[in-house]
Formats: structure tokens, sequence, C-alpha cells
């Protein structure tokens, strides 16, 4: 906690005011008297700034003292106001007048040029990284609050429950969410962030998207591409990126001078209908050719957001030194429409007391990204009172208040019980796809039953089963918890009972350790890094005479332990001795009788043609003693850090992952006696401009000593036989058979996708007459000894391209040539 203090002294003096200061507050208004929300206002040489609320009413904590306070407002021109701070507070509202752009200041100066918003924004990018880097580091206190609300309702929608619910008026209308964020930013070139939150609140349901920390909500249009959390998978062109004149247009719609300074309005006007483009205006400091403030727009029309329908930001750039300006505020405003509901919302930031340069501690950018402080969210409404630096309005205040007192209401004991008993009422339906779950009170005691899909079951070696498994999870404390999982499983067809147990310790979430325990009997999968569900060969068994999986039995005993040494190494480590048999097939039934089908061997090697009750030999019965490890290392590990523990975000690089396994001969009778290495690479959503964004794995190991092992030692592919497949999951192939390709020798698989933006589906023909969400794919085996595999998709909506690529060195079979096309729903 010692090192977080300068942090929290920081934050508390940036917002909260002393007993020597006084405040100055009033309501900011237009020439026609109309409120003007978001309006930016600051102390002049100073980034000590507030913003008006959506009522435009501001509020600002000073010292006695004379100031030059500044209000800006985009669409009205900039205003100075003297103002002197004595022994009391100081109301003063404030009416701005229409801003005038002119061409008089322009008309001179590129007469040659048809249009000057084109020049005027050629400067801008050409001093776009200038800009980007002419402050290696800050830090800064920022403000984030967001409110969602509902507009409207469709009165045949909105039931009493449903108003109760979301807590709206009459009319269908009410805030649904409300939050706000403390917090101290800290940055330094290129792209290091840390942050500590100092203080969170919410109330109500997020229907929408959120900005949980302040780097969320940084909107830096220096950069050439970036992406909108929560609205979108695609990055956005900036409009004065690097290439963005082949995107836009420019038009100068006019000038005006604030404070002494030539202000351009710039209409940006995308070139292409659809795309991941703004339009609406930018403001450019001439002779600096830097943003002013900027008034931009996404449509769902034009760029395909999620959840919303229109998105306008907002931003307000003031001058920290005579060489440096900095964001002062942002507003993020959205509007959308669900099912005829209407809603519509806002986040903005305000950022105060910036120190440039500031000298940060070597290692102080270590990859946590965000702490959040263990009071974080028990601040009183005083304390938010003292140190928000705007005003609520009053819906926001009632709603708080509302809402508050729910809360409370729903700690007391009645409360509790009443939602126990309901929380706890079975949903037959629900809990057939998804399972049931049940708690106590406290919610420190759970228990999860496995859907009634994964519990009966039919194949072929077992016939009709039931493979009934629970979960009990126990919550020590904050940091401790253990779940145990025991299963029961019983085969009537060949009258085979298993039961086992599956326990998981963990204690130290912060290095996510903990510690496993598996022993008791089972019939597992021969590929074992699994082919298909219980529910799905269940399916493909009865209805379409294919039973893909084959199966033995094992009886087993192991533990094993997992801890993240160091940010971003992770390792593990288990130890199992395991009794295996081989089983065959007991059952031949099925609903339909598919014409020249029928089932195959349970043994996965058995030649084609050989009858299902087949009994050919695939390995003794055998004891194995298997030592396992591995070791993940994600280079520039990022990281948030709760009271609760640590919690890994994906990294910018890829992760290099380290895998050993060794059979240990004779030591408990066990008869195996090999070793095993492999390593594997993988990054997924790896940014590529504005094409979309890639994903690939690489993996490749050896046996490099394999004395004694059998078949479910092997090396497996996970492969697929089935329609049914995700194309976005990268590290499986889609029509590679389950069995036929593992090997006990060397091997290399590599695995590519790009998923196009959508905006370049446009220029594909085939894919513009396609009316369904289609995926259209092909692939084909060779036969010169070794299992070659590839594979090429195509969606509606979204390109994906795919290539997926496996190699074995093991063995001379023959593999059957082909070339398929398919079609799938994504």
């Amino acid at each position: 906690m010692r090192r977080y203090l300068p942090f929290i002294i920081f934050i508390l003096t940036a917002f909260t005011a002393s007993a020597q200061q006084y405040v100055l507050s009033g309501h900011i208004t237009g020439q026609k008297n109309e409120m003007v929300p978001f309006a930016s206002v600051y102390i002049r040489n100073t980034s000590y700034v507030t913003t008006a609320n959506e009522e435009g009413r501001y509020q600002l904590k000073l010292s006695p003292g004379t100031y030059n306070v500044i209000y800006r407002a985009t669409g009205y021109a900039e205003q100075v106001e003297k103002i002197t701070i004595a022994d009391q507070p100081v109301p003063h509202d404030m009416q701005l007048t229409n801003e005038a752009f002119k061409f008089s200041q322009v008309s001179d100066k590129w007469k040659q040029n048809l249009d000057p918003g084109d020049t005027i924004m050629s400067r801008v990018i050409a001093k776009r990284q200038q800009h980007l880097n002419e402050v290696k580091s800050y830090s800064c206190a920022v403000y984030v609050k967001g409110v969602q609300k509902l507009l409207s309702s469709p009165k045949a929608l909105t039931s009493k429950a449903v108003i109760q619910a979301l807590d709206l008026d009459s009319n269908g209308r009410g805030i649904l969410y409300q939050t706000e964020i403390l917090a101290s930013l800290n940055f330094a070139n290129p792209n290091k962030m840390r942050e500590v939150t100092i203080a969170s609140k919410q109330s109500g349901i997020n229907t929408a998207f959120d900005y949980s920390k302040a780097s969320d909500l940084q909107v830096n249009f220096y950069n050439d591409v970036f992406k909108i959390n929560g609205l979108s998978t695609r990055a956005y062109l900036s409009p004065i990126g690097t290439n963005a004149a082949k995107y836009y247009n420019y038009k100068l719609a006019g000038s005006t001078i604030q404070n002494g300074l030539t202000v351009d309005k710039i209409e940006v006007i995308p070139k292409r209908e659809n795309g991941q483009y703004f339009q609406g205006n930018m403001y450019i400091v001439e002779g600096d050719w830097r943003i002013y403030s900027v008034d931009l727009m996404l449509t769902n029309k034009r760029a395909s957001l999620n959840l919303v329908d229109t998105l306008k930001i907002s931003q307000q750039y003031i001058p920290i030194t005579d060489s440096v300006w900095m964001p002062a505020a942002v507003q993020v405003n959205f509007r959308g429409t669900v099912l005829g509901f209407k809603f519509g919302g806002y986040y903005q930031g305000i950022y105060n007391n910036y120190k440039l340069n500031p000298t940060f501690p070597k290692g102080y950018f270590n990859g946590e990204v965000l702490k959040i402080d263990t009071a974080a969210n028990l601040k009183t409404p005083g304390y938010w009172n003292a140190t928000r630096p705007l005003p609520l309005t009053k819906q926001e205040t009632r709603n708080y208040q509302k809402k508050d007192s729910i809360a409370a209401y729903k700690k007391t004991d009645a409360y509790l019980d009443s939602l126990q008993h309901t929380k706890n009422n079975i949903n037959y339906f629900t809990y057939t796809i998804f399972g049931y779950s049940a708690s106590n009170r406290s919610e420190r005691d759970s228990l999860y039953i496995f859907p009634f899909l994964q519990t009966f079951y039919y194949n072929t070696v077992e016939g009709f089963g039931i493979n009934a498994k629970v979960r009990y999870s126990h919550k020590i404390d904050d940091l401790h918890s253990y779940s145990v999982t025991p299963a029961v499983r019983y085969g009537f067809g060949n009258k085979l009972f298993s039961a086992n147990v599956h326990a998981e310790y963990l204690n130290d979430p912060f290095h996510n350790q903990k510690f496993f325990v598996d022993f008791g009997s089972d019939v597992l999968d021969l590929n074992n890094v699994g082919t298909r569900s219980l529910y799905f060969n269940t399916l493909s068994t009865i209805l379409y005479e294919n039973n893909y999986v084959k199966y033995y039995r094992s009886q087993y005993g192991g533990f094993g332990f997992q801890r993240e040494l160091r940010n971003g190494i992770l390792w593990s480590a288990a130890l199992q001795y395991a009794s295996r048999t081989q089983m065959y097939n007991n059952a031949f039934g099925h609903l339909v009788n598919v014409k020249n089908k029928e089932f195959t061997s349970n043994n996965p090697l058995a030649p084609a043609g050989t009858p299902p009750e087949d009994r050919s030999f695939l390995f003794p019965q055998n004891q194995a003693l298997t030592f396992n490890t591995s070791v993940a290392f994600t280079f520039d590990q990022q990281y948030i850090t709760r009271p609760t523990g640590k919690f890994n975000i994906p990294s910018r690089y890829p992760t290099l992952t380290v895998n050993y396994r060794k059979g240990i001969k004779s030591a408990f009778g066990s008869d195996v006696d090999y070793d095993f290495a492999s390593v594997d690479i993988a990054q997924s959503n790896i940014r590529v401009g504005l094409s979309g964004f890639s994903s690939f794995k690489l993996t490749g190991g050896d046996f490099f000593r394999n004395n004694n092992l059998y078949y479910m030692d092997y090396y497996h592919y996970l492969g697929n036989q089935g329609t049914t497949f995700d194309p976005t999951y990268i590290g499986s192939f889609h029509f590679l058979p389950f069995y036929t390709y593992s090997t006990n020798g060397a091997f290399f698989e590599a695995h590519y996708q790009h998923n196009f933006a959508g905006s370049l589906l446009n220029k594909i023909p085939l894919i513009r007459k396609l009316k369904l969400e289609e995926i259209i794919g092909a692939n084909y085996l060779t036969t010169k000894g070794n299992p070659n595999y590839k594979e090429f998709y195509v969606g509606v909506q979204r390109l994906i391209f795919r290539v997926d690529y496996g190699i074995s060195y093991a063995g001379n079979k023959k593999y059957i040539q082909g070339f398929r096309i398919f079609y799938g729903l994504r």
C-alpha cells in the first residue's frame, strides 16, 4: 500500500476541496437560453479542468484569488471571464454565443487550391507523428462518468414487472445504469500505461457497453487507427492517419479567431459509403497544425457497430505549455434501438492536473495496467459529493438515492431468504441444456448439476448410459476456495460402472496458483485432445450410424500443481498413474437405418470394412506412470490487480508454451517408457491495419525416446468428421479424421486465420450474391506418405481466410485424397 500512497495523495489533491477553497458554479446556456451540455471549463495557464453536466451546470473548487476562466463548447465561441474568489462561493452563469466561421481569414492563403481543407489536413497529417510523440510521459487525475438511459419503451412490451425491474417512469423512461470512476493515470511512450482506481461507484444494470477503467476512454486521433472498446472488433481509421487522404475528403467550412489563435473548421467526409470511417468536423489550430477539438460520429449503417445505432465523439484539447496540448475532456454519446426499446447515454472523461515528463521509478511499468484500491467500492455519498468535479443532475441524484436504498434492502435477511428461494428454483428446460445451479445466502457454497444433455448418452461400446456429474464449490475467503466434482457413469450395454472425483484448491489468486487431484475410474476417448461430446456422439450414432468416438477404460489416480512463477510465466505439473484396458463394441442399435452405412470397429486402426463387432488387438492391458509439465511464456503480459486477485488480459504478443511428458518405466509396475516434448506458439486477434485481424498457432514436437508406449499416449490431432464446426477456433482441423493421423514420431502443424473487415466484402462478387450467413470451404489430403492438411473458408458478413496444415513423419500409410465444399451456419 505504501508505494501507492503518492498516487492517492495526488488524486485527492486533484479533485478534493480543502477548507480554503470555494465553489465557482453556474449554468451554461446558448444565445437562445438553451442549455449547453458537457461544455469545458478550465483555468487559463493550468490543466485544472471540469465540464458541465448534461443540463449545462458546472462547478469548480478554487482557492481565493483572481482567475481567467475559459468556457468552451463545440459550435460556440470560446469565452474568457475574469473571476475573483474571495471568502465565499461564487455563482456565475455563462451565456455562450454561436461560433461564426468565416472564409475571410483563408481567402488569400490557398488561391490555387480548390479545396483548402485538403491542404490544411495534409499539414496536420505531416505533423501527426510529432504531436503524437511530443510528450514522452505524463501523469494526470481522471474522472470518468457514464450514464445509460432508456428513452422510450413500446407499450406492448412494457409490463408492470418490466417497469419495476428497470425502475422506469410511467412513460417507460429511466436511468438503467450509472457509473463513476476516480483514478490516477500514468503514461510513457511507447504505449505504456498504469492506472490506479481510487474510487468506483456503479448502480443499475449495464445493458450496453462499459468503460471499466479510465484508460478505456482514451481517444487519440493522432494514432493511425484505434479500436473503440465494446462496439466493434474492428479498428477505425483516424481522419488524420498516415493514409487518411485515401479514404476521406476534407472541406473547409470556415475559420475563426479563438484566444488569439486561428482555428479552422474542417468537414470530414468519407469517400466510401460503408467502412470504418468517421464523419463530422475537426477543428485545427493553424500554424501548429494540431487538433483544437473534435466532433465526429460513427453510424451503424456505415460502420457496422455493435449494440448502438449512432456514436458521437467530442473532444477538447487545451495548452499545457506553449508547445504541448493535451486532451482536457472527452464525451462519447450513443443511441440505439432494440426490439422497439430506444436507449441512449454517454461516457465522459475529465483530465486534470497534468504532470509532463515525470520521473517514474525503474521497472514501474511492469505489466500492471490497473490496480483497484481495496476501498474503491466503499466510498460514501459524502466522499463523492466532495470529490466529483461536476454536479449530478436531479435525475441522477434521485437514481443514486433510490438504488442505494434498494441495494441496502437487498442485504437484509428477509430479501436474501426470498432471493435464495427464488434463485434456487429449478427450471427443467434450462437444466436440460445449461444445467442447474444453487447456492446459499452468502454464496460461499454453491452446487452445479451438469446438464441433462450431458447425463444420458448412447454409444456402441456402452449402449445407453448415465454419466451423472455435480460440482460443489466452497469459498473460504476472498483468496481461498475449493471445488469437488464427483461423477458416476454406468453403461447398460456392457454393465460397467465407473466413478471418479476431480478436486481443486485455489489458494493464491495473485499468482494463479492451484492444486488439483484426480482419482477413480472412467471411460475415456482414445484421442486425448477431444473429439465429440457425449451428446453429439449420441446423435450421430443413433441417427446416422456414425460411431465416431472410440473408447477405452482407465482406472487412475493423480495430482498436480499450477503457479505463475512471475508475471507472464505460468508453470504446471502433474503426476498420474493409470491402469488401461481396451474396450469393444457391445451395442448396435439405431433409430434410422442409413443406406450403405454401418457401424465401425472400436479399434480406430482396424482396416475399412472391418465389422463393428470386431475384437482385434489395439493394445494390451497396461499400467502407466506419467509425468507432465509445461511452461507458458506470455510476452509483455498485462494484468489488472483487484483486491481478490490478479487477472491477466490478452497480450499483444504471442504465447510460447513448452511441454514435456515422460512415461516412467517399472515404477509401481508401470509399462510405459518414453519421452515426449513439444513447443507451440500462438496468438489471437492480431490487428492488421483496417483489413481485420489475424490469428495463428504453430506446434511441433517429437517422441525423442519411444521404447514403449500405447495408442492413447500418441500425439493426437484435434480433428472433426461431422458438419458441426466452429471455423473461428484456431488449432483444429475440420475434415481430418479423429484417429487416422495420430503419431508416435515427429510432427508439425500450423494454423492461420485472417478475419477481414466487413467493408472488404463488397469487393467480392460471390459474397455480395450470397444471402445466408454461410461458410464455403475446401480441403484436401495428400497421398505422399505423410498426412498434409489444408482448409479455406469464406464467410458472409465477415470474410474469413483460413489455412491449416499438418504433417507427421512416422509410418508410411496411404491417405485418402479428396476435395469437398461444405455449407454451414457460423
